[in-house]
């Protein structure tokens, strides 16, 4: 059975304290989900002194006046955070994982044995970046927000002349507004991609609520990428956009049911959980009044009611026109 990979990402969500990481930790075991997901930069190394906020980091940070910078500074993870966090998981029984913003964070996540690399959709058009991720990781999850196809093409045939096999890569089809607005979604882009590059496909989601995920599965999502909070009312850029605990909860289990719901071998036939009903809910033809032995069945004496244990009613042309050999009571089952 398909088993899709569920990325809960809790991004910056701790809000640079290691207690809220740990409980970040806590939610995405209790939800059941395959990995959890931090972010790892030097925010000097990331953004210049210039850079401005996102409209939606100044909207949820409630500070138009602090620059990006300061923003990323207050939410870095340092070496020791990581390797705590990296503990914490083992002893939790769920996968770290984290994604790198800065050449110096993608060496750093190379050398504590990590052997995938996610590539942040602002980093899709950054060739040094792509270089050093394929020198560095056998495996890549590629995000695409923001990006058109012949983006994702190029950042593609960097990891491919790399000598990455496809059957390594996964494209996440993703937009990068927080939230995604549902017209916004395009969902049927994350096909095209498949159709048009050949690679796995996945869903990196930012819309609110849980629903375009379960969508995605359906589709043929294998990995689903969702933020995820202790908290939306917390300060910080990503949590309004973020997923509720029982919201994360609840989506991995969708997730999980739409795995097995698309599981089955595509042939059309009765389960063998149905089977047991076929009887009970389909009909079959029956005297609807007496009917002597001798007597012609005709419209006028037989008729369609359940159960299904006797003639289907798809042989009444057969059944029409022949002589009764029994005597039949009315709600009887014919038989020829």
């Amino acid at each position: 059975m398909k088993k899709t990979i569920i990325i809960a990402e809790a991004g910056v969500n701790h809000n640079g304290s290691l207690e809220n990481a740990f409980k970040l930790i806590d939610v995405a075991v209790d939800a059941g989900v395959d990995y959890v997901k931090f972010q790892t930069f030097k925010a000097d190394k990331l953004v210049s002194v210039k850079a401005k906020k996102a409209d939606y980091q100044i909207d949820n940070t409630k500070d138009a006046n602090e620059s990006q910078l300061e923003m990323l500074k207050k939410l870095e993870l340092s070496e020791d955070d990581h390797e705590k966090l990296i503990h914490y998981c083992r002893e939790k029984g769920i996968n770290f994982f984290s994604t790198a913003f800065d050449l110096t964070s993608l060496q750093y996540l190379s050398t504590i044995g990590l052997d995938i690399v996610k590539i942040p959709s602002g980093e899709i058009t950054n060739l040094p970046y792509l270089r050093l991720a394929a020198e560095l990781f056998p495996k890549v999850i590629l995000s695409t927000g923001m990006a058109t196809l012949e983006d994702i093409s190029s950042a593609l045939n960097v990891f491919l002349d790399a000598g990455i096999a496809k059957d390594n890569i996964t494209i996440l089809h993703c937009n990068t507004e927080y939230p995604t607005p549902m017209i916004d979604v395009n969902l049927k882009a994350m096909l095209e991609i498949k159709k048009k590059l050949g690679v796995e496909i996945g869903y990196s989601d930012h819309t609110l609520g849980i629903e375009v995920p379960i969508a995605a599965v359906a589709l043929g999502a294998n990995i689903i990428e969702k933020h995820f909070t202790l908290d939306k009312t917390m300060p910080g850029p990503d949590h309004p956009a973020s997923l509720n605990p029982e919201e994360l909860k609840a989506m991995a289990l969708a997730i999980r049911n739409i795995d097995m719901a698309m599981s089955g071998s595509g042939i059309k036939e009765p389960s063998a959980s149905e089977t047991k009903n076929m009887a009970i809910v389909r009909k079959s033809i029956i005297a609807i009044k007496k009917i002597n032995k001798g007597e012609q069945f005709s419209d006028d004496n037989i008729g369609v009611k359940r159960p299904g244990s006797g003639i289907s009613p798809m042989r009444w042309d057969e059944v029409i026109g022949t002589i009764a050999q029994y005597d039949f009571e009315e709600d009887d089952l014919i038989n020829l």
